[in-house]
């Protein structure tokens, strides 16, 4: 009983082991559906994973599943809010992103800080996050930790603060700038309140690090923060000056009880050859493990590296490509080395390094020497940490980077890294945006040897990548979800073969338990081969036999030779498995094993078609675990003979295997080592040159249909004296006797053979020994051969090699062997016969040009023999001349025509005299003529080429295709068909023309026929594509694209192009393209489905182009995103109300609601909204059948498919019932629906009556109304286009009348050069007189005239300019002036004022090419000569103004004006009637009336000028319309303003002062209404 129970314990054990494994190998997801996740922590001492997402705090246990839930938005915060947010105004809802995640074990405390309230943290409960420990928005800025800008990037790490005696825990901040944030660079925080410090206050504030000017400059990117013996690490990109925009990673250090900040330092790291990779994405600090170290030692790049040391891996991209990126690993000692260099050399060496200048100080504008300490070198340990007299902080200059190669370069961008040590080895994960974790074995030569499991794929994996606890699963996050995968899957490999190809330094195969499995999982791995490592790729082997083979007929030991065997212990068990048949192993002092093969009854047979059976051997150990396996051959010497029937003596002593001919019986045998049987009968292994054999035949040739005598020769046939033998052959089945010859020769009358498949074949003949009737040695082969075959016509046959004796028989009509032919006598020459005349069958072609050129096939027979017998050749009784090279004997010969006479017959025959005189004349007329090409189609074509045009016209079909070219101008066009039209395929325009001029198609024929078509064919500019929507596909394609731009229209092939490309793990380029034709277009829209890529593809880098005939365009951006993944459907019952939902995810990706579509059987369903993760379907709108035939039975019984398709994808999510309503018997419902019908139809008829007379009034008076409207628009229409006539011409004779109001040039310069001042016109810059005391005014001239003339030296001028900017008392205005003066004064020597600006401008170019942002350069006047090129521009401006573009725009500046002024325009928000502007229409219809006014102007004598104004106007629009009237001929600056006139009106002899108010304006209330004219009536 107990033995049971230990047994049943035993199996519970295993299975629950196995389920374990299992479990572990399958990936574990949470997702947090829509919400993206910052950031992800470890509880490094329960392993509880916390996730900083959007809005929520999630708590998850080491299995990824959820404890607690805390929410931490939506908030009620706006961006310019400072915290408590009920203080704030203009506050919304808005999304809380978590910044910052930072788990404090030693009081159970998460730190939480996110984008709301100015980055305000909280403290949650470590146990449960649901629980809030702290938190107050209340204590001001000194709180701020966090940054509200999405995209900038916070990092941390715990450590101590020492203050009066007390270690306090705080955590150090490192964050990017954000324009409302605090300016903290890298700050340290409280986590408890102590005296005037509050929770989370930053309690270092002495930093240069903490200043506000720099941060905006140097655009920091924090990627990670770390603690390592007694420092502090950050490690971000930056920008090197503010000055330029590239970014370069770094490392900074702090001492950790560095209380001011003195130790800051930054060390530039450089990843890649020449620093490729300059921008970090993340990093990771790990041991390198002991076989790393040594690689890293022995490569002298990275100094010493031992295998406890911490080395920074970090993965890094080029700043402005994402094509591809690197992993790169800097040792931490090589890191503090490189930085104490530094400090040393700032501390002691004036901040050199071997005479270089090595130190920089960041964030500061100081250019005077900063390294003046000097500090002896021997005390410099006492100030490691800096000090208050010393220069901080510290930066490293470029040249003195640390340096380091990449490690591993990937195609895309890598985002993450995790770096763990296995049995001394070192792995490293690497993650990329398209959701894929690489794993590398980091080694001298790395090998990316795998991917990590789990359903991340399309999604970037963020830089949270870590493992748990036990470091056997890795934890991946992406933007809504984290993974657990395990490191390893070893235990899915189930033999050793597959085990060692996986490369992974985590498994090898347990030997002695034939597992593969982790060194840690193997019990005896420890012992030499019992755990075989998996990159070694070696595994136990059966090396050898002995003995090698056995024959099949014999049984004895083997030993098995297994070098790699682990050493097997007295309690294990060897057993050798031949298939069927066991046997116990023993294992000798040398390692072998030693096996008993089994009994030749046991052995399996052997194969036909071989003469031995391989049967395996297994080795196991333990009975179930097997070592090693390999095939053991036993040999059948017996069937050594099928493998050469012919020749079975010699096939049996040559074989591979001992065995011995038999030449009595005919009979291979075993050839035993003890064997003494010998005598002249038995012929050993190895030496069949004793064989008895027949050989060399002879003839050699042997003719079809007739019989040849054959002799041969016999070897070895000493022991078949007086024996009879047979010939015979397979072909025909025939056999003859042989008869004896002279000496050892042999003869027999041979064979009459019929053979017509071939021209000639090998025949092989047998031999046999006529008593036993066996076979014996032959090799007896000759050729048959057939005259006839290939040979139809007398001059083929005559070029028959000689050997063959053929000859062409007149009688038959055939050629035949020779002496087959009865008509030829004995002394007849057989090659003197004279062949018939040529027959011409074929002529190829038929037409050709009037001037010949071109070549003619002709074919026939008796063509000649050789090439020199064609003699001539005439076509319509014009020469051919023979092309000699292209002749083929009797058939076919080539000819190219002459030209004709155009007056002669065009039409002729074709005859070829060959040697002898014989001639052919050909049944089939050749004509010459004249190819004419009138039209193109199309005329235009896109630049790039790949148009198809089609030439019409007459006899375009002359000469054959090879003859015909097309060229467009000197473009080539490729000739696709050739008949009654031409089309053929343009090539690329390349002139610089575009569009190009009408160019002429040329068509030539052969040498010398040219026809041309004049302007008949124009390349255009290629087509333009402004934009494409949708933007990505699932790969299953299908999806419509909507491709916009122009100039389609001239396209007439338009395809899709996908090109699959990717490195594979082996580092071989993989290349695949998928294509799609577009199935809609017009002008400016193209319509493609998108092209179905293979899944095996679809994580691949994906490139997608559109092919416009020639021309190739990528689609930039477009993704392919893997298909959705649907959830088998829960609800199997669906109703005409029900509302029916699938689940999945990836849904939204590359598919919209409106592009979705679903069936229930045969009735599509109304997708009514589509969610990532779920689809809302509205119910059939009819009772659906099942799609195919076969299940359209009962629809109530039989289930329906649920079909979703999202363009050519195609899924099945479940089978479905659907239910209708209890169906009403047709009896009851034909009277229940007639019977109501025929009483609304009656019903119907009698309203239809009265309504429709009804409708007929209406009619007649809406007709009657509408035509009195259309009157009355008529007229309108009418008097409106009278009126603007009218205005039209007066506006035009007004403007010819008077006279542009232009400034004079002085005018205009003074107010372009000059800023405004108060003394205006007088200022002392325009007016130029200076107010100098009469006795110093002489010494000032003399004084000005010499500063002139040294104004005329370029070298003084550029110098003078010069020192003037590099003045800080040199302000914007004076730069005007200053430019401004120079330009008057050098006014009259413009040649020389522009070559003085020319050579600025060249120095202000490169200045901002070299250090500036050129695209900020000429934006504002900041120098001299800024100043100076827009006077230029304005002095050469006037006159154009003047003379051109002046005019023009007054004209429209004045019928603009008008236009308005027509009507009614608001005097305070100055809306109008007949305004242009839809925003400034004035809504209220005003009542108006146009007023003449007679004005006469006080002092411009007694003219009066007549006005029109509106009753409506104010005073005030009244007073601009006079003025604008009366002073139209002045510039606007010169005439009076409306405030310093007054307007009387004078009805009769007393007169009235008007104006906008006075005490006559009505009241409103509080309002005054302003007056106008009609105010005054």
């Amino acid at each position: 009983m107990a033995r049971w129970t230990s047994l049943l314990f035993l199996l519970f054990c295993l299975s629950t082991s196995e389920g374990q494994e299992e479990s572990q190998s399958i990936p574990i997801v949470y997702s947090t559906s829509d919400a993206s996740i910052n950031n992800v922590v470890q509880n490094p001492q329960t392993g509880r994973i916390y996730l900083g997402a959007e809005n929520n705090i999630y708590q998850l246990d080491s299995s990824l599943q959820l404890e607690f839930r805390a929410e931490t938005g939506p908030k009620q915060d706006a961006r310019t809010c400072t915290p408590p947010a009920s203080a704030c105004q203009d506050t919304k809802l808005m999304s809380n992103l978590n910044k910052l995640l930072l788990v404090h074990p030693s009081n159970g405390s998460l730190i939480v800080c996110g984008s709301r309230y100015r980055g305000i943290c909280s403290l949650l409960n470590l146990t449960n996050v649901e629980q809030q420990l702290y938190y107050s928005d209340n204590k001001g800025e000194r709180t701020y930790v966090a940054s509200i800008e999405d995209n900038v990037n916070v990092v941390g790490v715990m450590s101590t603060y020492l203050k009066d005696g007390h270690n306090f825990n705080v955590f150090l901040v490192g964050k990017g700038y954000g324009g409302l944030d605090s300016t903290k660079l890298i700050s340290t925080r409280i986590l408890q309140d102590y005296r005037e410090w509050v929770v989370f206050e930053s309690i270092i504030e002495a930093s240069t690090v903490q200043t506000t000017p720099f941060v905006p400059k140097y655009l920091h990117d924090f990627r990670h923060a770390f603690k390592e013996d007694g420092f502090i690490y950050f490690v971000f990109s930056r920008t090197l000056d503010g000055s330029d925009n590239k970014n370069l990673t770094f490392i900074s250090r702090l001492c950790e009880d560095d209380q001011h900040y003195y130790s800051h330092t930054e060390l530039q790291l450089n990843c890649g050859q020449n620093n490729r990779y300059n921008k970090v994405q993340a990093a990771y600090v790990a041991s390198p493990g002991k076989e790393l170290a040594r690689s890293m030692t022995e490569s002298s790049r990275y100094g010493n590296v031992y295998p406890l040391n911490k080395v920074l891996f970090i993965v890094a991209s080029p700043d402005d490509d994402d094509t591809d990126s690197a992993l790169c690993m800097y040792p931490l000692s090589a890191v503090n080395e490189k930085l104490v260099d530094i400090i040393s050399a700032c501390y002691s060496d004036s901040g050199k390094i071997s005479g270089q200048p090595a130190v920089d100080i960041p964030y500061s504008s100081r250019t005077d020497e900063f390294c003046t300490s000097n500090i002896a070198k021997d005390t410099l340990e006492n100030f490691k940490c800096g000090a208050d007299f010393l220069p901080s902080p510290l930066a490293s200059k470029p040249q003195f980077a640390l340096k380091s190669d990449a490690v591993v370069i990937k195609k895309g961008l890598l985002t993450a890294v995790a770096v763990a040590v296995e049995n001394d080895h070192t792995i490293a994960f690497l993650g990329n945006n398209q959701g894929e974790v690489f794993k590398v074995h980091l080694t001298t030569n790395p090998d990316v040897y795998s991917k990590t499991p789990g359903d991340t794929m399309g999604e970037k994996v963020n830089k949270n990548l870590f493992f748990d606890l036990g470091y056997d699963h890795l934890y991946i996050t992406t933007e809504t979800k984290i993974i657990k995968v395990p490191v390893q899957t070893c235990h899915l490999k189930t033999d050793c073969q597959s085990c060692v190809e996986l490369k992974d330094p985590y498994c090898g195969w347990c030997v002695l338990e034939g597992r593969c499995t982790r060194r840690s999982e193997c019990r005896r791995a420890e012992e030499k081969n019992g755990w075989l490592w998996s990159p070694r790729q070696q595994c136990v082997k059966i090396v050898s036999f002995s003995p090698l083979n056995l024959s099949c007929k014999k049984t004895q030991k083997v030993k098995i030779n297994i070098p790699s065997l682990p050493s097997i212990g007295v309690s294990d068990r060897l057993r050798c498995d031949f298939q069927s048949f066991h046997s116990d192993g023993t294992m000798s002092v040398s390692g072998q094993v030693s096996c008993d093969l089994p009994h030749p009854s046991a052995i399996p047979p052997t194969p036909e078609h071989q003469d031995f059976v391989a049967v395996p051997v297994k080795i196991f150990v333990n009975e179930s675990v097997e070592l090693a396996t390999q095939e053991f051959k036993f040999y059948n010497c017996a069937a050594t003979v099928r493998n050469a029937e012919n020749i079975p003596c010699t096939s049996c002593v040559a074989s591979l295997w001992g065995c011995q001919w038999n030449t009595y019986d005919h009979t291979c045998s075993d050839m035993d080592k003890d064997d003494n049987v010998v005598g002249p009968n038995i012929i050993k292994h190895r030496q069949e040159v004793n064989c008895p054999r027949f050989e060399n035949p002879d003839p050699v040739l042997i003719p079809v249909g007739f019989k040849t005598r054959i002799s041969f020769e016999g070897i070895n046939l000493d022991l078949y004296q007086g024996r009879a033998f047979t010939i015979g052959t397979e072909l025909g089945n025939m056999e003859e006797e042989v008869s004896s010859d002279v000496g050892q020769f042999y003869n027999f009358n041979g064979f009459n053979f019929s053979y017509d498949k071939l021209p000639e074949t090998n025949v092989l003949f047998y031999v046999k020994d006529k008593e036993s009737g066996k076979k014996m040695d032959s090799t007896l082969t000759v050729i048959l051969y057939n005259c006839s075959m290939g040979r139809e016509d007398c001059s083929l046959c005559k070029n028959a090699d000689p050997k063959y004796k053929c000859v062409w028989c007149a009688e038959r009509q055939a050629c035949v062997f020779q002496k087959l032919c009865s008509e030829r006598s004995e002394s007849d020459n057989p090659y003197d016969t004279e062949c018939p005349d040529p027959r011409i069958r074929e002529i190829i072609p038929l037409f050709g040009p009037m001037l010949g050129g071109i070549s003619i096939t002709i074919r026939g027979s008796n063509l000649g023999v050789h090439k020199e017998d064609i003699k001539s050749i005439t076509v319509a009784g014009e020469p051919c001349i023979h092309q000699e090279d292209k002749y083929s004997v009797s058939t076919s010969v080539v000819c190219e025509i002459s030209p004709i006479d155009p007056q002669r017959q065009h039409s002729g025959q074709v005859e070829v005299e060959v040697n002898g005189g014989k001639r052919g004349t050909s049944s089939i007329y050749f004509t010459y003529r004249k190819p004419i090409p009138d039209s193109v189609k199309p005329d235009k074509g896109p630049k790039a080429g790949g148009t198809l045009i089609t030439i019409s016209g007459t006899h375009l079909n002359t000469g054959t295709k090879d003859d015909v070219q097309v060229t467009i101008g000197e473009v080539d066009c490729v000739v696709e068909q050739f008949g009654v039209e031409i089309t053929c395929r343009t090539g690329e325009y390349r002139a610089d023309k575009v569009p190009s001029d009408l160019l002429t198609v040329k068509v030539k024929y052969g040498k010398r026929t040219t026809e041309s078509i004049p302007a008949a064919f124009q390349f255009v500019e290629n087509p333009s594509v402004l934009g494409h929507y949708p933007r990505g596909s699932f790969v299953c394609g299908g999806r419509n694209i909507v491709v916009n731009g122009s100039g389609f229209d001239l396209i007439q092939t338009a395809i899709m192009k996908v090109k699959a490309h990717r490195d594979d793990l082996t580092g071989e380029p993989v290349f695949v393209e998928y294509i799609q034709k577009a199935h809609a277009k017009n002008d400016t829209v193209i319509q493609f489905s998108s092209p179905t890529v293979n899944r095996s593809h679809e994580n691949q880098h994906l490139k997608t182009y559109i092919e416009l005939d020639n021309w190739v365009k990528e689609l930039k951006p477009f993704d392919y995103y893997p298909d959705p993944i649907f959830n088998e459907l829960p609800k199997k019952v669906i109703t005409e109300a029900s509302i029916i939902i699938v689940t999945g995810r990836g849904f939204l990706k590359a598919m919209t609601a409106k592009e979705a579509q679903a069936f229930v059987g045969d009735v599509p369903c109304q997708v009514n909204t589509l969610q990532d993760d779920k689809l809302f379907l509205d119910p059939p709108s009819r009772t659906p059948r099942a799609r195919s035939r076969r299940h359209r039975r009962d629809t109530h019984s039989e289930p329906l498919d649920l079909l979703i398709k999202f363009g050519n994808g195609e899924w099945v999510v479940g089978s479905v019932h659907y239910e209708r309503k209890y169906e009403v018997p047709l009896y009851i419902i034909i009277p229940a629906v007639i019977v109501p019908m025929l009483l609304i139809i009656a019903i119907s008829v009698y309203c239809y009556r009265r309504k429709s007379q009804q409708a007929e009034r209406e009619y007649e008076k809406v007709k009657h109304q509408l035509e009195n409207l259309e009157e009355s628009v008529r007229d309108r229409c009418k008097k409106e286009f009278t009126d603007l006539m009218i205005e039209m011409e007066d506006h035009t004779n007004d403007l010819s009348e008077g006279r542009i109001p232009f400034l004079d040039y002085k005018t205009y310069t003074d107010r372009v050069f000059f800023l405004p001042s108060k003394d205006g016109a007088n200022d002392v810059m325009i007016t130029g007189k200076l107010d100098i005391p009469e006795a110093r005014r002489a010494t000032v001239t003399q004084a000005l005239n010499q500063f002139s003339n040294l104004l005329n030296s370029k070298t003084f001028l550029i110098n003078f300019i010069r020192t003037l900017e590099g003045s800080p008392d040199f302000n914007a205005r004076a730069k005007v002036y200053v430019a401004s003066l120079l330009t008057v004064a050098l006014h009259g020597k413009l040649e020389y004022y522009t070559d003085i600006m020319r050579t600025l401008l060249l120095e202000l170019m490169g200045e901002y090419v070299h250090s500036k942002n050129p695209k900020l350069m000429l934006r504002r006047s900041e120098t001299v000569v800024e100043r100076m090129l827009c006077n230029w521009m304005s002095i050469c401006l006037y006159q154009f103004l003047k003379d051109s573009a002046g005019e023009p725009l007054y004209r429209l500046f004045r019928a603009i004006k008008h236009q308005i002024e027509k009507g009614p325009v608001d005097a305070r928000v100055k809306k109008a009637k007949y305004t242009l502007n839809d925003t400034g229409l004035l809504g209220d219809d005003v009542e108006y009336s146009v007023l003449t006014l007679q004005v006469l102007v006080h002092g411009e004598g007694p003219d009066v000028t007549p006005v029109k104004v509106l009753n409506c106007d104010t005073i005030s629009q009244v007073k601009e319309k006079i003025i604008e009237q009366v002073y139209k001929n002045l510039p606007y600056s010169l005439r009076p303003k409306v405030d310093s006139v007054t307007l009387e009106w004078r009805p009769g002899s007393t007169g009235q002062i008007l104006s906008d108010l006075d005490l006559t304006s009505q009241k409103e209330g509080r309002w005054r209404r302003i007056n106008t004219l009609a105010h005054y009536n």
